[in-house]
Protein backbone atom coordinates (compact mmCIF):
# COMPACT_ATOMS: atom_id res chain seq x y z
CA UNK A 1 0.00 0.00 0.00
CA UNK A 2 2.72 2.67 0.73
CA UNK A 3 4.55 1.58 -2.13
CA UNK A 4 1.78 2.11 -4.40
CA UNK A 5 0.72 5.78 -2.69
CA UNK A 6 4.63 6.89 -3.13
CA UNK A 7 3.93 5.63 -6.91
CA UNK A 8 0.94 7.47 -7.50
CA UNK A 9 2.53 10.84 -5.41
CA UNK A 10 5.27 10.82 -7.94
CA UNK A 11 2.88 10.16 -11.20
CA UNK A 12 1.64 13.46 -9.52
CA UNK A 13 4.48 15.83 -8.58
CA UNK A 14 6.21 14.71 -12.33
CA UNK A 15 2.85 15.92 -13.95
CA UNK A 16 2.82 18.95 -11.90
CA UNK A 17 6.40 19.85 -12.53
CA UNK A 18 6.47 18.89 -16.65
CA UNK A 19 7.00 21.65 -17.46
CA UNK A 20 9.50 22.98 -15.39
CA UNK A 21 13.63 21.61 -15.89
CA UNK A 22 13.77 19.09 -13.02
CA UNK A 23 16.22 16.65 -12.87
CA UNK A 24 15.49 15.08 -9.15
CA UNK A 25 12.97 14.35 -6.85
CA UNK A 26 12.58 11.86 -3.81
CA UNK A 27 10.29 10.66 -1.29
CA UNK A 28 11.07 11.91 2.20
CA UNK A 29 10.39 9.42 4.35
CA UNK A 30 11.65 11.53 7.62
CA UNK A 31 8.85 13.51 6.92
CA UNK A 32 6.21 11.90 4.43
CA UNK A 33 6.74 14.54 1.74
CA UNK A 34 8.31 14.53 -1.35
CA UNK A 35 11.10 16.65 -2.20
CA UNK A 36 10.94 18.42 -5.44
CA UNK A 37 13.65 20.92 -6.44
CA UNK A 38 15.47 22.71 -9.93
CA UNK A 39 19.06 21.89 -10.13
CA UNK A 40 21.59 22.61 -12.89
CA UNK A 41 23.75 19.43 -13.49
CA UNK A 42 26.90 19.39 -14.80
CA UNK A 43 28.78 21.64 -12.17
CA UNK A 44 30.85 20.48 -9.21
CA UNK A 45 30.01 23.37 -6.52
CA UNK A 46 26.06 24.56 -5.84
CA UNK A 47 24.19 26.24 -7.85
CA UNK A 48 24.49 29.83 -7.82
CA UNK A 49 21.61 32.01 -5.53
CA UNK A 50 20.46 35.49 -7.08
CA UNK A 51 23.34 37.26 -6.27
CA UNK A 52 24.53 34.63 -9.18
CA UNK A 53 27.86 33.47 -8.02
CA UNK A 54 28.62 29.84 -7.66
CA UNK A 55 30.91 28.76 -4.64
CA UNK A 56 33.29 25.84 -3.93
CA UNK A 57 31.94 23.94 -0.68
CA UNK A 58 34.34 21.97 1.76
CA UNK A 59 31.87 20.06 3.63
CA UNK A 60 33.25 18.06 6.97
CA UNK A 61 32.08 15.27 8.24
CA UNK A 62 33.61 11.96 10.31
CA UNK A 63 30.65 8.77 10.24
CA UNK A 64 32.11 8.50 13.80
CA UNK A 65 30.74 11.93 15.62
CA UNK A 66 27.30 10.13 15.30
CA UNK A 67 28.23 7.27 17.75
CA UNK A 68 29.25 9.99 21.00
CA UNK A 69 26.26 10.12 23.28
CA UNK A 70 26.12 12.25 26.35
CA UNK A 71 24.31 10.17 28.10
CA UNK A 72 20.44 9.01 28.94
CA UNK A 73 17.94 11.94 28.84
CA UNK A 74 20.43 14.33 27.60
CA UNK A 75 19.34 17.13 25.45
CA UNK A 76 22.38 17.47 23.02
CA UNK A 77 22.67 14.51 20.35
CA UNK A 78 25.38 14.19 18.32
CA UNK A 79 23.59 11.98 16.50
CA UNK A 80 21.95 15.06 14.54
CA UNK A 81 24.62 15.45 12.64
CA UNK A 82 24.64 11.96 11.18
CA UNK A 83 20.94 12.61 10.12
CA UNK A 84 22.18 15.91 8.43
CA UNK A 85 24.23 13.76 6.60
CA UNK A 86 21.90 11.11 5.42
CA UNK A 87 19.39 13.78 4.50
CA UNK A 88 22.45 15.26 2.49
CA UNK A 89 23.06 11.84 0.70
CA UNK A 90 19.58 11.02 -0.03
CA UNK A 91 19.05 14.58 -1.45
CA UNK A 92 22.26 14.45 -3.63
CA UNK A 93 23.79 16.81 -2.48
CA UNK A 94 27.13 15.55 -1.25
CA UNK A 95 27.80 15.20 -4.89
CA UNK A 96 28.39 18.83 -5.68
CA UNK A 97 30.68 19.24 -2.43
CA UNK A 98 33.97 18.33 -1.49
CA UNK A 99 33.09 15.72 1.09
CA UNK A 100 35.95 15.29 3.76
CA UNK A 101 36.64 13.81 7.13
CA UNK A 102 38.63 15.89 8.75
CA UNK A 103 41.75 14.86 11.06
CA UNK A 104 41.42 15.23 14.73
CA UNK A 105 43.06 18.40 16.48
CA UNK A 106 45.97 17.75 18.34
CA UNK A 107 46.72 18.76 22.05
CA UNK A 108 48.83 21.48 20.43
CA UNK A 109 46.36 22.95 18.24
CA UNK A 110 43.89 23.01 20.99
CA UNK A 111 46.28 24.39 23.17
CA UNK A 112 46.16 27.76 21.40
CA UNK A 113 43.04 28.80 23.47
CA UNK A 114 42.63 26.30 25.78
CA UNK A 115 44.91 25.79 28.77
CA UNK A 116 47.42 23.27 28.70
CA UNK A 117 46.19 21.39 32.09
CA UNK A 118 42.45 21.83 31.17
CA UNK A 119 43.79 19.65 28.04
CA UNK A 120 45.28 17.31 29.88
CA UNK A 121 42.67 16.93 32.45
CA UNK A 122 39.94 16.13 28.84
CA UNK A 123 42.42 13.62 27.84
CA UNK A 124 43.12 11.83 30.56
CA UNK A 125 39.38 11.68 32.15
CA UNK A 126 37.15 8.59 31.47
CA UNK A 127 33.75 7.55 33.22
CA UNK A 128 35.81 5.05 34.94
CA UNK A 129 38.14 7.31 36.56
CA UNK A 130 36.00 10.52 37.07
CA UNK A 131 35.43 9.68 40.56
CA UNK A 132 39.09 9.89 41.31
CA UNK A 133 39.14 13.72 40.03
CA UNK A 134 36.11 14.75 41.84
CA UNK A 135 38.75 18.12 42.86
CA UNK A 136 39.31 18.94 38.96
CA UNK A 137 35.65 17.98 37.34
CA UNK A 138 34.55 20.73 39.82
CA UNK A 139 37.34 22.71 38.83
CA UNK A 140 36.78 22.72 34.84
CA UNK A 141 32.85 22.75 35.65
CA UNK A 142 32.70 18.94 34.13
CA UNK A 143 29.56 17.39 35.51
CA UNK A 144 26.06 17.52 34.49
CA UNK A 145 25.50 19.95 31.85
CA UNK A 146 29.23 18.58 30.45
CA UNK A 147 29.36 15.31 31.33
CA UNK A 148 32.14 12.52 31.35
CA UNK A 149 31.22 9.99 28.52
CA UNK A 150 33.51 7.53 26.61
CA UNK A 151 35.50 9.07 24.02
CA UNK A 152 34.88 11.97 25.31
CA UNK A 153 38.67 13.73 24.15
CA UNK A 154 37.86 12.18 20.69
CA UNK A 155 34.93 13.71 19.68
CA UNK A 156 36.28 17.61 21.25
CA UNK A 157 39.62 16.37 18.50
CA UNK A 158 36.70 15.56 15.85
CA UNK A 159 34.69 18.55 15.93
CA UNK A 160 37.50 20.81 16.30
CA UNK A 161 39.42 19.23 13.40
CA UNK A 162 36.55 19.84 11.07
CA UNK A 163 36.49 23.58 11.80
CA UNK A 164 40.16 24.37 12.03
CA UNK A 165 40.46 22.24 8.71
CA UNK A 166 37.62 24.33 7.40
CA UNK A 167 39.46 27.60 7.85
CA UNK A 168 42.60 26.17 6.56
CA UNK A 169 41.20 25.18 3.20
CA UNK A 170 39.34 28.96 3.63
CA UNK A 171 42.92 30.51 3.82
CA UNK A 172 44.40 28.66 0.98
CA UNK A 173 41.63 29.59 -0.98
CA UNK A 174 40.61 26.12 -2.09
CA UNK A 175 37.36 26.59 -1.84
CA UNK A 176 34.86 29.62 -0.90
CA UNK A 177 32.63 27.96 1.52
CA UNK A 178 33.49 25.28 4.01
CA UNK A 179 30.99 23.22 6.57
CA UNK A 180 31.28 22.00 10.14
CA UNK A 181 27.91 20.79 11.28
CA UNK A 182 29.34 18.84 14.27
CA UNK A 183 31.38 22.24 15.00
CA UNK A 184 29.95 25.59 16.84
CA UNK A 185 30.22 24.62 20.19
CA UNK A 186 30.45 28.62 21.49
CA UNK A 187 30.06 28.37 25.06
CA UNK A 188 33.80 26.62 25.84
CA UNK A 189 35.92 28.71 27.92
CA UNK A 190 39.76 28.63 27.99
CA UNK A 191 39.96 26.57 31.35
CA UNK A 192 36.38 25.04 31.24
CA UNK A 193 33.53 23.68 29.75
CA UNK A 194 29.99 25.24 29.63
CA UNK A 195 26.64 24.72 28.22
CA UNK A 196 26.95 20.99 26.84
CA UNK A 197 30.54 22.55 25.35
CA UNK A 198 34.19 21.44 25.79
CA UNK A 199 36.56 23.00 22.99
CA UNK A 200 35.81 26.33 21.80
CA UNK A 201 36.06 25.31 17.71
CA UNK A 202 34.96 28.37 16.57
CA UNK A 203 38.18 30.41 18.48
CA UNK A 204 40.15 27.75 16.92
CA UNK A 205 39.04 28.48 13.77
CA UNK A 206 39.02 32.24 14.21
CA UNK A 207 42.80 32.28 14.86
CA UNK A 208 43.56 30.86 12.36
CA UNK A 209 41.82 32.49 9.90
CA UNK A 210 44.05 35.50 11.63
CA UNK A 211 46.93 34.10 10.06
CA UNK A 212 45.32 35.12 6.34
CA UNK A 213 43.21 37.77 7.25
CA UNK A 214 43.46 41.22 9.10
CA UNK A 215 39.54 41.16 10.29
CA UNK A 216 37.62 38.21 11.13
CA UNK A 217 33.59 38.77 11.60
CA UNK A 218 31.94 36.49 13.71
CA UNK A 219 27.88 36.16 13.54
CA UNK A 220 26.07 33.68 16.21
CA UNK A 221 21.70 32.95 15.54
CA UNK A 222 21.59 30.30 18.22
CA UNK A 223 19.37 31.64 20.94
CA UNK A 224 22.06 31.43 23.51
CA UNK A 225 24.63 34.13 23.53
CA UNK A 226 27.51 33.51 22.31
CA UNK A 227 29.32 34.14 25.54
CA UNK A 228 32.51 31.54 25.21
CA UNK A 229 33.81 33.44 21.80
CA UNK A 230 32.88 37.23 22.54
CA UNK A 231 34.88 36.67 25.85
CA UNK A 232 37.82 35.28 23.97
CA UNK A 233 38.22 38.19 21.68
CA UNK A 234 36.92 41.00 23.44
CA UNK A 235 39.71 43.26 23.61
CA UNK A 236 40.96 43.16 20.03
CA UNK A 237 39.62 44.88 17.12
CA UNK A 238 40.68 41.81 14.73
CA UNK A 239 37.30 40.31 15.43
CA UNK A 240 33.94 41.55 15.88
CA UNK A 241 31.32 39.25 17.24
CA UNK A 242 27.98 39.90 17.19
CA UNK A 243 24.97 37.59 18.52
CA UNK A 244 21.67 37.30 18.28
CA UNK A 245 20.35 35.67 21.58
CA UNK A 246 17.59 35.51 24.25
CA UNK A 247 18.14 37.00 26.81
CA UNK A 248 17.12 38.01 30.69
CA UNK A 249 16.58 34.81 32.69
CA UNK A 250 17.90 32.35 30.60
CA UNK A 251 21.26 30.54 29.99
CA UNK A 252 23.92 32.21 30.02
CA UNK A 253 22.76 35.16 31.39
CA UNK A 254 25.08 37.20 29.67
CA UNK A 255 24.71 39.49 26.00
CA UNK A 256 23.48 42.67 26.81
CA UNK A 257 22.84 45.39 24.52
CA UNK A 258 25.30 47.81 26.64
CA UNK A 259 27.90 45.17 26.12
CA UNK A 260 30.37 46.05 23.49
CA UNK A 261 33.77 45.32 24.34
CA UNK A 262 36.92 46.53 25.77
CA UNK A 263 39.94 48.63 25.49
CA UNK A 264 41.01 48.18 21.47
CA UNK A 265 37.78 46.17 21.19
CA UNK A 266 35.39 48.22 22.17
CA UNK A 267 32.58 48.26 20.05
CA UNK A 268 33.80 45.23 18.64
CA UNK A 269 31.48 43.36 20.68
CA UNK A 270 27.78 43.81 19.51
CA UNK A 271 24.89 42.09 21.63
CA UNK A 272 21.43 42.02 20.01
CA UNK A 273 19.11 40.98 22.89
CA UNK A 274 15.97 39.20 22.31
CA UNK A 275 12.58 38.18 23.71
CA UNK A 276 10.34 34.83 23.07
CA UNK A 277 8.43 34.10 20.09
CA UNK A 278 10.28 36.74 18.30
CA UNK A 279 9.07 35.32 14.62
CA UNK A 280 11.05 35.50 11.00
CA UNK A 281 9.95 39.28 9.76
CA UNK A 282 10.92 40.80 13.01
CA UNK A 283 14.11 38.72 13.04
CA UNK A 284 15.02 39.65 9.72
CA UNK A 285 14.22 44.15 10.70
CA UNK A 286 17.08 43.68 13.18
CA UNK A 287 19.74 40.89 11.18
CA UNK A 288 19.81 42.45 7.81
CA UNK A 289 20.93 46.23 8.59
CA UNK A 290 22.80 45.31 11.25
CA UNK A 291 25.01 42.72 9.75
CA UNK A 292 24.90 44.87 6.40
CA UNK A 293 25.93 47.70 8.45
CA UNK A 294 29.13 45.84 10.03
CA UNK A 295 29.91 44.29 6.42
CA UNK A 296 30.08 48.06 5.53
CA UNK A 297 32.16 49.15 8.41
CA UNK A 298 34.48 46.38 9.81
CA UNK A 299 35.06 44.90 5.99
CA UNK A 300 36.22 41.47 7.27
CA UNK A 301 37.97 39.19 5.23
CA UNK A 302 36.45 36.11 6.27
CA UNK A 303 33.27 35.60 7.88
CA UNK A 304 32.60 32.40 10.80
CA UNK A 305 28.63 31.88 11.27
CA UNK A 306 27.01 30.09 13.87
CA UNK A 307 24.01 28.14 13.11
CA UNK A 308 22.60 26.93 16.02
CA UNK A 309 19.17 25.20 14.80
CA UNK A 310 17.58 26.38 18.96
CA UNK A 311 16.35 29.35 17.80
CA UNK A 312 14.15 27.26 15.45
CA UNK A 313 9.90 26.98 16.36
CA UNK A 314 9.34 24.42 18.53
CA UNK A 315 13.13 23.33 19.88
CA UNK A 316 13.00 21.70 23.09
CA UNK A 317 15.17 23.93 24.63
CA UNK A 318 14.18 27.09 22.98
CA UNK A 319 11.52 29.81 23.00
CA UNK A 320 11.78 31.54 19.52
CA UNK A 321 9.45 31.22 16.48
CA UNK A 322 11.64 31.11 13.47
CA UNK A 323 11.01 28.80 10.36
CA UNK A 324 13.43 27.05 8.41
CA UNK A 325 13.42 29.76 5.85
CA UNK A 326 13.38 32.33 8.30
CA UNK A 327 16.40 30.73 9.96
CA UNK A 328 18.28 30.11 6.45
CA UNK A 329 17.87 34.03 5.57
CA UNK A 330 20.83 34.79 7.53
CA UNK A 331 22.64 32.42 5.83
CA UNK A 332 21.52 33.27 2.66
CA UNK A 333 22.47 36.89 3.49
CA UNK A 334 25.42 35.88 4.65
CA UNK A 335 26.42 34.19 1.05
CA UNK A 336 25.19 36.81 -0.68
CA UNK A 337 28.52 39.27 0.53
CA UNK A 338 30.84 36.67 -0.99
CA UNK A 339 33.34 36.75 1.40
CA UNK A 340 35.36 33.06 2.39
CA UNK A 341 32.61 31.67 4.70
CA UNK A 342 32.79 29.22 7.22
CA UNK A 343 29.21 27.73 8.24
CA UNK A 344 29.35 25.81 11.80
CA UNK A 345 26.62 24.56 13.84
CA UNK A 346 25.87 24.95 17.21
CA UNK A 347 22.37 24.50 19.89
CA UNK A 348 19.96 22.23 18.90
CA UNK A 349 17.29 20.10 19.86
CA UNK A 350 14.61 18.91 18.17
CA UNK A 351 16.89 16.94 16.55
CA UNK A 352 14.74 16.32 13.49
CA UNK A 353 14.09 20.05 13.22
CA UNK A 354 18.08 20.43 13.37
CA UNK A 355 18.71 17.64 10.48
CA UNK A 356 15.93 19.61 8.02
CA UNK A 357 17.43 23.14 8.72
CA UNK A 358 20.95 22.52 7.93
CA UNK A 359 20.33 20.19 5.00
CA UNK A 360 18.35 23.15 3.99
CA UNK A 361 21.19 25.76 4.48
CA UNK A 362 23.49 23.52 2.30
CA UNK A 363 21.33 24.39 -0.72
CA UNK A 364 18.65 27.09 -0.27
CA UNK A 365 16.82 26.51 -2.89
CA UNK A 366 12.61 26.23 -1.34
CA UNK A 367 12.97 22.70 -0.15
CA UNK A 368 9.10 23.47 1.30
CA UNK A 369 8.69 19.71 2.62
CA UNK A 370 11.97 20.35 4.89
CA UNK A 371 10.28 23.42 6.48
CA UNK A 372 9.35 23.85 10.01
CA UNK A 373 6.67 26.10 10.20
CA UNK A 374 5.99 29.34 13.26
CA UNK A 375 3.65 28.69 15.30
CA UNK A 376 0.83 31.03 17.00
CA UNK A 377 3.32 31.65 19.92
CA UNK A 378 3.25 35.17 20.85
CA UNK A 379 5.83 37.80 19.89
CA UNK A 380 7.08 39.59 23.33
CA UNK A 381 9.23 41.60 20.98
CA UNK A 382 7.87 45.00 20.26
CA UNK A 383 8.50 46.62 17.64
CA UNK A 384 9.35 49.87 20.00
CA UNK A 385 11.91 47.95 21.46
CA UNK A 386 13.16 46.30 18.68
CA UNK A 387 13.99 49.99 17.31
CA UNK A 388 15.34 51.05 19.90
CA UNK A 389 18.26 47.99 20.02
CA UNK A 390 18.50 48.59 15.89
CA UNK A 391 19.31 52.31 16.68
CA UNK A 392 21.49 51.37 19.22
CA UNK A 393 23.90 49.02 17.87
CA UNK A 394 23.89 51.32 14.62
CA UNK A 395 25.34 53.62 16.56
CA UNK A 396 27.52 51.88 18.13
CA UNK A 397 28.88 51.08 14.71
CA UNK A 398 29.18 55.13 13.65
CA UNK A 399 31.60 55.09 16.34
CA UNK A 400 34.38 52.79 14.67
CA UNK A 401 35.81 55.46 12.53
CA UNK A 402 37.56 52.82 10.17
CA UNK A 403 38.21 48.91 9.39
CA UNK A 404 41.26 48.34 11.75
CA UNK A 405 44.71 47.65 9.68
CA UNK A 406 47.73 45.18 11.26
CA UNK A 407 50.64 45.93 11.60
CA UNK A 408 52.99 44.17 9.31
CA UNK A 409 54.84 41.21 11.33
CA UNK A 410 56.12 37.90 10.86
CA UNK A 411 53.16 35.42 9.66
CA UNK A 412 52.35 32.60 11.79
CA UNK A 413 53.00 29.04 10.28
CA UNK A 414 50.24 27.24 8.56
CA UNK A 415 48.48 24.70 10.98
CA UNK A 416 49.70 21.40 9.57
CA UNK A 417 47.99 17.94 10.16
CA UNK A 418 49.76 14.41 9.75
CA UNK A 419 49.89 13.03 6.08
CA UNK A 420 47.49 10.17 5.52
CA UNK A 421 49.11 7.31 4.68
CA UNK A 422 45.74 5.98 2.74
CA UNK A 423 44.83 8.91 0.21
CA UNK A 424 40.86 8.52 -0.45
CA UNK A 425 39.15 9.00 -3.67
CA UNK A 426 36.90 11.54 -4.08
CA UNK A 427 33.45 9.86 -4.80
CA UNK A 428 31.15 13.11 -4.30
CA UNK A 429 32.77 16.68 -4.93
CA UNK A 430 34.94 19.20 -6.90
CA UNK A 431 38.89 19.01 -7.01
CA UNK A 432 39.09 15.49 -7.75
CA UNK A 433 42.89 16.28 -9.23
CA UNK A 434 43.71 18.80 -6.62
CA UNK A 435 42.79 16.27 -3.72
CA UNK A 436 45.25 13.57 -4.89
CA UNK A 437 48.19 16.16 -3.35
CA UNK A 438 46.19 18.12 -1.09
CA UNK A 439 45.52 16.52 2.06
CA UNK A 440 46.60 18.80 4.52
CA UNK A 441 43.77 19.45 6.46
CA UNK A 442 41.32 16.50 5.95
CA UNK A 443 40.94 12.61 4.79
CA UNK A 444 38.57 12.63 1.53
CA UNK A 445 35.53 11.08 2.80
CA UNK A 446 34.20 7.79 0.90
CA UNK A 447 30.73 8.22 0.84
CA UNK A 448 28.66 5.09 1.52
CA UNK A 449 24.87 4.26 2.20
CA UNK A 450 23.38 6.48 5.27
CA UNK A 451 20.94 5.32 7.25
CA UNK A 452 18.75 7.97 9.03
CA UNK A 453 17.52 6.05 11.71
CA UNK A 454 17.82 6.64 15.28
CA UNK A 455 20.51 4.69 17.64
CA UNK A 456 18.50 1.83 20.20
CA UNK A 457 19.58 4.24 23.59
CA UNK A 458 17.44 7.51 21.44
CA UNK A 459 14.34 5.60 20.12
CA UNK A 460 14.16 4.26 24.02
CA UNK A 461 14.35 8.08 25.27
CA UNK A 462 12.08 8.84 22.03
CA UNK A 463 9.35 5.95 22.96
CA UNK A 464 8.95 7.26 26.99
CA UNK A 465 8.83 10.94 25.79
CA UNK A 466 6.05 9.45 23.93
CA UNK A 467 4.55 7.66 26.17
CA UNK A 468 3.96 10.76 28.90
CA UNK A 469 3.37 12.88 26.22
CA UNK A 470 0.71 14.42 28.45
CA UNK A 471 3.30 15.50 31.07
CA UNK A 472 5.83 17.93 30.93
CA UNK A 473 8.99 17.08 28.82
CA UNK A 474 12.12 16.98 31.58
CA UNK A 475 13.92 20.12 30.49
CA UNK A 476 17.82 20.06 31.21
CA UNK A 477 18.16 23.87 31.08
CA UNK A 478 21.70 25.46 30.62
CA UNK A 479 22.56 26.98 34.23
Amino acid sequence: MLILTIRLLNALVFKVVASFSVSEYYFDFSCGCILVWVMEIGGNSLPSGPDGVKRKISYFYDPEVGNYYYGQGHPMKPHRIRMTHALLAHYGLLQHMQVLKPFPARDRDLCRFHADDYVTFLRSITPETQQDQLRQLKRFNVGEDCPVFDGLYNYCQTYAGGSVGGAVKLNHGLCDIAINWAGGLHHAKKCEASGFCYVNDIVLAILELLKQHERVLYVDIDIHHGDGVEEAFYTTDRVMTVSFHKFGDYFPGTGDVRDVGHGKGKYYSLNVPLDDGIDDETYQSLFKPIVGKVMEVFRPGAVVLQCGADSLSGDRLGCFNLSIKGHAECVRYMRSFNVPLLLVGGGGYTIRNVARCWCYEVYTLPYYNLHVAPSNMENKNSRQLLEEIRVKLLDNLTKLRHAPSVQFQERPPDTEFPEDDQKGVVLHGEGTDRMADDTSCARVLDIGSMSIEEPVSEKVEQESLNKSSDQPVPMYTKP
